[in-house]
């Protein structure tokens, strides 16, 4: 059973002090913690020192009203679960319209009946407090599944490790093949692992970017040496079309040739066979520049796979999101998840287009 009452704080926020002794008069017996501010911005100056509860919020102030108030709550992903009641002398629907539209989770009127005030406050409370155990159920399972996940990394570093010596000791053809799978799909789990953790610690903040001047051409290239090879046995030609400007950029460099394997890879392996991947570095062309004025470098990875819906584009990026489904290969999709993390901390934007007459291509701008 939820305690309502116990280490409850409640912000009430009106520039008439006498409404606070209203308030407060009606709720002192329920054991609340009760705090006030006189204005809009110092309710706001006091969330992080008062981490309120509910929030009580009057509407018509000076300077910054309630319905502004409330919206800037609201739009912080820190602060917009915490409930709002508006509390006002204004009563017709349009004022109602207007605090539920700016995010308010309740509305009462002036003048205050305390029979009606302490049963919606006990109401918000409750809201509050399953959502406060919901937060603490999904973050206990998160940390779980994220130290299980990290635990999987030793086995699989041992199991990396005895098929390489294997591979370079056995000199049977079907034992090499067997042991080529094994190594690969290690590998390929290795990487899921990788990218896991990564999304992990950027969800919770605490990745924190290790930006130098990198030149991008000389990335791009290095990577898609790395790739050649697979390429290759996939029978599919793979270029580089490099800027003749050469691009230095302030990125995190083990971060970004991340994000430039996973693209690569993914137009690699959606790719059929005899066709031709371009990965192409290029300044920023009118367009880009009137949509993303402060763009320094635009990069595309040019496929002719299957391409991605119209309906599926907008949640491509979105984790666990995948395209349609491919025999044969294999999609978690946390690679995109992780390319957009990156990029959007590097102040860039991804996006996929259709690659005509077949494919898909991925712009990524800088």
């Amino acid at each position: 059973m939820l305690n309502l009452n116990q280490n409850t704080s409640i912000l009430i926020v009106d520039d008439d002090p006498n409404a606070f002794d209203v308030i407060e008069a009606h709720l002192y017996r329920e054991g609340y913690d009760l705090f006030y501010a006189s204005s809009g911005e110092e309710a706001l100056n006091l969330l992080d020192s008062i981490e309120p509860d509910v929030i009580l919020l009057d509407v018509m102030m000076p300077k910054l009203n309630g319905i502004e108030v409330c919206r800037t709550i609201k739009s912080d992903s820190h602060w917009k679960h915490v409930p709002v009641i508006i509390v006002t002398a204004l009563n017709s629907k349009e004022d109602l319209a207007r605090s539920l539209n700016a995010g308010a989770d309740d509305f009462i009127t002036k003048p205050v009946s305390g029979i009606e005030l302490r049963a919606r406050v006990r109401s918000m409370l409750r809201i509050k407090q399953q959502y406060d155990a919901l937060e603490a159920t999904l973050r206990m399972r998160e940390d779980l599944s994220n130290m299980i996940v990290h635990d999987l990394r030793n086995p699989l570093t041992n199991i990396l490790l005895c098929s390489d010596l294997l591979l370079q000791s056995t000199g049977n053809d079907k034992d090499l093949q067997r042991l080529q799978i094994i190594s690969d799909s290690s590998r390929e789990l290795n990487s899921m692992i990788d990218n896991l953790l990564m999304l992990a610690k950027m969800e919770s903040g605490k990745m924190v970017l290790n930006q130098t001047d990198v030149d991008l051409n000389q990335l791009v290239a290095d990577v898609i040496f790395q790739f050649q090879a697979i390429a290759e046995h996939k029978k599919i030609r793979l270029i580089g079309k490099l800027d003749e400007t050469p691009a230095s950029l302030c990125l995190d460099i083990n971060l970004f040739h991340r994000v430039l394997e996973n693209l690569i890879s993914n137009a690699i392996k959606f790719s059929p066979p005899e066709s031709l991947v371009i990965v192409a570095v290029n300044s920023p062309n009118e367009s880009v520049s009137s949509n993303f004025p402060n763009a320094q470098a635009k990069l595309q990875i040019i496929d002719s796979g299957p391409g991605v819906s119209e309906e599926r584009k907008h949640h491509i990026f979105d984790k666990y999101e995948v395209g349609d489904l491919m025999s044969g290969v294999s999609q978690i999709g946390l690679g995109l998840t992780f390319c957009k993390m990156v990029i959007e901390a590097h102040q860039g934007r991804i996006f996929v287009t259709d690659n005509q007459p077949q494919g898909s291509i991925f712009t990524v701008v800088l």
